[in-house]
Protein backbone atom coordinates (compact mmCIF):
# COMPACT_ATOMS: atom_id res chain seq x y z
CA UNK A 1 0.00 0.00 0.00
CA UNK A 2 1.39 3.40 -1.01
CA UNK A 3 1.71 5.94 1.76
CA UNK A 4 -0.08 9.25 1.30
CA UNK A 5 1.43 12.66 2.04
CA UNK A 6 -0.64 12.57 5.20
CA UNK A 7 -0.25 12.65 8.98
CA UNK A 8 -2.90 10.92 11.09
CA UNK A 9 -3.50 12.46 14.53
CA UNK A 10 -5.17 10.35 17.22
CA UNK A 11 -6.10 11.73 20.66
CA UNK A 12 -6.00 9.03 23.35
CA UNK A 13 -6.48 8.32 27.01
CA UNK A 14 -6.39 4.69 28.18
CA UNK A 15 -7.26 3.23 24.79
CA UNK A 16 -5.48 -0.13 24.94
CA UNK A 17 -8.73 -1.83 23.96
CA UNK A 18 -8.86 0.10 20.65
CA UNK A 19 -5.47 1.54 19.70
CA UNK A 20 -3.90 -1.51 18.04
CA UNK A 21 -6.87 -1.93 15.69
CA UNK A 22 -6.75 1.76 14.79
CA UNK A 23 -2.98 1.81 14.16
CA UNK A 24 -3.06 -1.36 12.08
CA UNK A 25 -5.64 0.42 9.95
CA UNK A 26 -3.97 3.82 9.43
CA UNK A 27 -0.22 3.10 9.58
CA UNK A 28 -0.02 1.40 6.15
CA UNK A 29 -1.28 4.49 4.26
CA UNK A 30 -0.13 7.32 6.58
CA UNK A 31 3.35 8.76 6.19
CA UNK A 32 3.25 9.54 9.90
CA UNK A 33 0.92 8.85 12.81
CA UNK A 34 1.00 11.06 15.90
CA UNK A 35 -0.72 9.81 19.04
CA UNK A 36 -1.43 12.62 21.51
CA UNK A 37 -1.65 10.98 24.94
CA UNK A 38 -3.34 12.68 27.91
CA UNK A 39 -1.39 10.71 29.49
CA UNK A 40 -2.65 7.14 29.73
CA UNK A 41 -2.07 4.77 32.64
CA UNK A 42 -2.71 1.52 30.73
CA UNK A 43 -0.78 -0.16 27.87
CA UNK A 44 -1.72 2.40 25.21
CA UNK A 45 1.78 3.86 24.81
CA UNK A 46 3.40 0.43 24.98
CA UNK A 47 1.27 -0.73 22.05
CA UNK A 48 2.02 2.43 20.06
CA UNK A 49 5.75 1.73 20.29
CA UNK A 50 5.29 -1.46 18.27
CA UNK A 51 4.63 0.61 15.12
CA UNK A 52 7.55 2.19 13.24
CA UNK A 53 5.82 5.32 11.93
CA UNK A 54 3.99 6.19 15.16
CA UNK A 55 5.12 9.06 17.39
CA UNK A 56 3.66 9.50 20.87
CA UNK A 57 3.40 13.03 22.29
CA UNK A 58 2.23 13.55 25.86
CA UNK A 59 0.08 16.60 26.57
CA UNK A 60 -2.15 16.98 29.62
CA UNK A 61 -5.81 16.95 28.63
CA UNK A 62 -7.14 20.55 28.75
CA UNK A 63 -10.75 19.54 29.32
CA UNK A 64 -12.13 19.01 25.82
CA UNK A 65 -11.03 17.35 22.58
CA UNK A 66 -11.31 20.52 20.48
CA UNK A 67 -8.72 22.34 22.57
CA UNK A 68 -6.46 19.27 22.65
CA UNK A 69 -6.58 18.85 18.88
CA UNK A 70 -6.00 22.55 18.22
CA UNK A 71 -2.97 22.37 20.50
CA UNK A 72 -1.69 19.49 18.39
CA UNK A 73 -2.15 21.50 15.18
CA UNK A 74 -0.31 24.49 16.65
CA UNK A 75 2.56 22.65 18.34
CA UNK A 76 3.35 19.36 16.62
CA UNK A 77 5.93 18.93 13.88
CA UNK A 78 3.66 18.09 10.96
CA UNK A 79 5.52 18.08 7.64
CA UNK A 80 2.88 16.51 5.40
CA UNK A 81 0.38 18.31 3.18
CA UNK A 82 -2.67 16.54 4.59
CA UNK A 83 -3.92 15.71 8.10
CA UNK A 84 -6.41 13.00 9.07
CA UNK A 85 -8.06 13.14 12.47
CA UNK A 86 -9.36 9.89 14.00
CA UNK A 87 -10.46 8.67 17.40
CA UNK A 88 -8.84 5.50 18.70
CA UNK A 89 -12.13 3.61 18.43
CA UNK A 90 -12.54 4.51 14.76
CA UNK A 91 -11.10 2.99 11.59
CA UNK A 92 -11.49 3.35 7.83
CA UNK A 93 -13.07 0.76 5.57
CA UNK A 94 -10.81 -0.47 2.77
CA UNK A 95 -12.98 1.26 0.15
CA UNK A 96 -12.34 4.65 1.76
CA UNK A 97 -8.59 4.02 1.97
CA UNK A 98 -8.50 3.14 -1.72
CA UNK A 99 -10.59 6.20 -2.58
CA UNK A 100 -8.27 8.48 -0.61
CA UNK A 101 -5.21 7.00 -2.33
CA UNK A 102 -6.75 7.67 -5.73
CA UNK A 103 -8.19 11.10 -4.89
CA UNK A 104 -5.77 13.00 -2.65
CA UNK A 105 -2.68 13.03 -4.94
CA UNK A 106 -4.70 14.49 -7.81
CA UNK A 107 -6.62 17.22 -5.97
CA UNK A 108 -6.24 20.84 -7.07
CA UNK A 109 -5.00 23.31 -4.44
CA UNK A 110 -8.44 24.90 -4.04
CA UNK A 111 -9.70 21.65 -2.49
CA UNK A 112 -8.69 21.89 1.17
CA UNK A 113 -10.89 19.39 3.02
CA UNK A 114 -12.63 16.04 2.64
CA UNK A 115 -16.01 15.14 4.08
CA UNK A 116 -16.16 11.48 5.12
CA UNK A 117 -19.32 9.47 5.93
CA UNK A 118 -19.22 7.85 9.37
CA UNK A 119 -21.23 4.80 10.40
CA UNK A 120 -21.52 3.27 13.87
CA UNK A 121 -21.27 -0.05 15.63
CA UNK A 122 -22.52 -0.80 19.14
CA UNK A 123 -21.81 -3.86 21.26
CA UNK A 124 -19.84 -5.28 18.34
CA UNK A 125 -22.54 -4.94 15.68
CA UNK A 126 -22.69 -2.37 12.89
CA UNK A 127 -25.99 -0.50 13.11
CA UNK A 128 -27.77 0.19 9.83
CA UNK A 129 -31.09 1.64 10.97
CA UNK A 130 -32.29 4.40 13.25
CA UNK A 131 -30.33 7.61 12.63
CA UNK A 132 -26.76 6.28 12.70
CA UNK A 133 -25.98 5.69 9.04
CA UNK A 134 -23.60 7.89 7.03
CA UNK A 135 -23.24 11.00 9.19
CA UNK A 136 -20.82 13.21 7.22
CA UNK A 137 -17.89 14.82 9.02
CA UNK A 138 -14.85 16.81 7.87
CA UNK A 139 -11.96 14.71 9.17
CA UNK A 140 -9.25 15.16 6.51
CA UNK A 141 -7.82 18.54 5.49
CA UNK A 142 -4.76 20.37 4.25
CA UNK A 143 -2.37 21.61 6.93
CA UNK A 144 -3.33 25.07 8.14
CA UNK A 145 -6.76 25.01 6.49
CA UNK A 146 -8.95 23.86 9.38
CA UNK A 147 -9.26 23.92 13.15
CA UNK A 148 -11.80 22.86 15.76
CA UNK A 149 -14.44 25.26 17.01
CA UNK A 150 -14.54 25.68 20.78
CA UNK A 151 -17.69 24.07 22.16
CA UNK A 152 -18.57 21.97 25.17
CA UNK A 153 -20.34 19.38 23.01
CA UNK A 154 -20.52 18.32 19.37
CA UNK A 155 -17.41 20.27 18.36
CA UNK A 156 -16.62 20.15 14.65
CA UNK A 157 -13.71 20.97 12.38
CA UNK A 158 -14.13 24.37 10.74
CA UNK A 159 -12.63 24.76 7.26
CA UNK A 160 -10.89 28.13 7.17
CA UNK A 161 -10.62 28.49 3.40
CA UNK A 162 -11.02 26.54 0.19
CA UNK A 163 -13.54 23.94 -0.93
CA UNK A 164 -14.65 20.70 0.69
CA UNK A 165 -15.47 17.62 -1.38
CA UNK A 166 -17.34 14.50 -0.35
CA UNK A 167 -15.88 11.01 -0.50
CA UNK A 168 -18.10 7.93 -0.57
CA UNK A 169 -16.06 5.35 1.34
CA UNK A 170 -16.98 4.84 4.99
CA UNK A 171 -15.24 5.04 8.35
CA UNK A 172 -16.77 3.54 11.47
CA UNK A 173 -17.06 4.39 15.16
CA UNK A 174 -16.78 0.94 16.75
CA UNK A 175 -16.33 1.45 20.48
CA UNK A 176 -15.78 -1.76 22.48
CA UNK A 177 -15.74 -0.26 25.98
CA UNK A 178 -17.79 -2.14 28.64
CA UNK A 179 -21.35 -0.89 29.08
CA UNK A 180 -20.50 0.48 32.53
CA UNK A 181 -17.79 2.68 31.04
CA UNK A 182 -20.21 3.82 28.32
CA UNK A 183 -22.74 4.86 30.98
CA UNK A 184 -20.12 6.68 33.07
CA UNK A 185 -18.87 8.54 29.97
CA UNK A 186 -22.38 9.61 29.00
CA UNK A 187 -23.11 10.77 32.54
CA UNK A 188 -20.29 13.27 32.05
CA UNK A 189 -21.59 14.11 28.57
CA UNK A 190 -25.04 14.76 30.03
CA UNK A 191 -23.71 17.46 32.35
CA UNK A 192 -21.84 19.12 29.48
CA UNK A 193 -24.94 18.91 27.28
CA UNK A 194 -27.05 20.49 30.03
CA UNK A 195 -24.55 23.33 30.34
CA UNK A 196 -24.47 23.76 26.57
CA UNK A 197 -28.26 24.03 26.35
CA UNK A 198 -28.48 26.46 29.26
CA UNK A 199 -25.63 28.52 27.83
CA UNK A 200 -27.68 29.14 24.67
CA UNK A 201 -30.21 30.92 26.89
CA UNK A 202 -28.08 32.65 29.51
CA UNK A 203 -24.69 33.14 27.75
CA UNK A 204 -22.77 32.50 30.97
CA UNK A 205 -19.45 33.76 29.59
CA UNK A 206 -21.01 36.80 27.94
CA UNK A 207 -20.47 35.43 24.43
CA UNK A 208 -22.96 34.26 21.85
CA UNK A 209 -22.16 31.40 19.49
CA UNK A 210 -20.95 32.79 16.18
CA UNK A 211 -21.43 31.47 12.68
CA UNK A 212 -18.82 29.00 11.47
CA UNK A 213 -17.94 27.60 8.07
CA UNK A 214 -19.46 24.19 8.75
CA UNK A 215 -20.68 21.51 6.36
CA UNK A 216 -24.34 21.45 5.31
CA UNK A 217 -24.85 18.22 7.22
CA UNK A 218 -23.53 19.69 10.47
CA UNK A 219 -25.60 22.86 10.06
CA UNK A 220 -28.76 20.81 9.49
CA UNK A 221 -27.96 18.71 12.55
CA UNK A 222 -27.47 21.87 14.65
CA UNK A 223 -30.81 23.28 13.50
CA UNK A 224 -32.55 20.06 14.50
CA UNK A 225 -30.77 20.12 17.85
CA UNK A 226 -31.86 23.74 18.45
CA UNK A 227 -35.45 22.75 17.66
CA UNK A 228 -35.17 19.80 20.04
CA UNK A 229 -33.86 22.08 22.82
CA UNK A 230 -37.02 24.21 22.63
CA UNK A 231 -39.33 21.25 23.20
CA UNK A 232 -40.70 20.36 26.67
CA UNK A 233 -38.32 18.49 28.98
CA UNK A 234 -38.74 14.71 29.27
CA UNK A 235 -41.48 14.53 26.64
CA UNK A 236 -38.93 15.38 23.96
CA UNK A 237 -36.62 12.57 25.08
CA UNK A 238 -39.38 9.98 24.89
CA UNK A 239 -40.48 11.29 21.47
CA UNK A 240 -36.88 11.15 20.24
CA UNK A 241 -36.60 7.50 21.28
CA UNK A 242 -39.86 6.63 19.48
CA UNK A 243 -38.61 8.46 16.38
CA UNK A 244 -35.30 6.60 16.36
CA UNK A 245 -36.52 3.16 17.34
CA UNK A 246 -39.93 3.00 15.64
CA UNK A 247 -40.15 5.62 12.88
CA UNK A 248 -36.55 5.19 11.69
CA UNK A 249 -36.78 1.42 12.34
CA UNK A 250 -33.94 1.06 14.82
CA UNK A 251 -35.69 -2.13 15.96
CA UNK A 252 -34.37 -3.83 12.81
CA UNK A 253 -30.89 -3.84 14.37
CA UNK A 254 -32.00 -6.37 16.99
CA UNK A 255 -30.93 -6.34 20.64
CA UNK A 256 -27.91 -4.15 19.90
CA UNK A 257 -30.13 -1.61 18.15
CA UNK A 258 -32.52 -1.54 21.10
CA UNK A 259 -29.67 -1.03 23.58
CA UNK A 260 -28.19 1.77 21.45
CA UNK A 261 -31.48 3.63 21.04
CA UNK A 262 -32.44 3.08 24.68
CA UNK A 263 -29.16 4.14 26.29
CA UNK A 264 -28.08 6.84 23.81
CA UNK A 265 -31.50 7.93 22.54
CA UNK A 266 -33.66 7.74 25.69
CA UNK A 267 -31.67 7.24 28.90
CA UNK A 268 -28.98 9.78 27.96
CA UNK A 269 -31.50 12.39 26.78
CA UNK A 270 -33.61 11.86 29.91
CA UNK A 271 -30.49 12.35 32.03
CA UNK A 272 -29.75 15.66 30.28
CA UNK A 273 -33.34 16.77 30.90
CA UNK A 274 -33.19 15.67 34.53
CA UNK A 275 -30.03 17.71 35.11
CA UNK A 276 -31.62 20.78 33.51
CA UNK A 277 -34.77 20.23 35.61
CA UNK A 278 -32.67 19.88 38.77
CA UNK A 279 -30.89 23.14 38.08
CA UNK A 280 -34.04 25.07 37.15
CA UNK A 281 -35.86 23.71 40.23
CA UNK A 282 -33.09 25.01 42.49
CA UNK A 283 -32.29 28.26 40.69
CA UNK A 284 -35.25 29.23 38.54
CA UNK A 285 -34.21 31.67 35.82
CA UNK A 286 -31.64 33.45 37.99
CA UNK A 287 -28.42 33.37 35.96
CA UNK A 288 -26.16 34.11 38.92
CA UNK A 289 -27.78 31.37 41.00
CA UNK A 290 -27.26 28.89 38.17
CA UNK A 291 -23.58 29.86 37.91
CA UNK A 292 -23.16 29.48 41.70
CA UNK A 293 -25.01 26.14 41.69
CA UNK A 294 -22.72 24.65 39.07
CA UNK A 295 -19.68 25.91 40.95
CA UNK A 296 -20.84 24.47 44.28
CA UNK A 297 -22.40 21.19 43.13
CA UNK A 298 -20.31 20.30 40.08
CA UNK A 299 -17.14 22.41 40.45
CA UNK A 300 -17.80 23.96 37.03
CA UNK A 301 -16.99 27.63 36.37
CA UNK A 302 -19.51 28.59 33.72
CA UNK A 303 -18.01 32.04 33.22
CA UNK A 304 -14.90 30.42 31.69
CA UNK A 305 -16.55 27.98 29.30
CA UNK A 306 -15.39 28.25 25.70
Amino acid sequence: MNKLDLTTIILVYNEEIHIRRCLENVCPFSQKVIVVDSPSTDRTVEICKEFDNVEVVVHKYPGNQAEQFNWALDNLNIDTEWILRLDADEYLFSELIEEMQLTIPSLSTNITALSLPRVRAFMGKRLKHGIVESVRLVRCFRKGKAHYEQRLMDEQLVVLEGETIELEGLFIDDNRMPLGAFIAKHNDYALREAIDQLNKIYHFNGKEEGEQNLSDGVQKKRKKKDLFSRMPLFWRSFAYFIYRYIVKMGFLDGKEGFCWDFFQGLWYRMLVDAKIYEIKSNCGDDKEKIIAYFKTMYNKDLTNIK
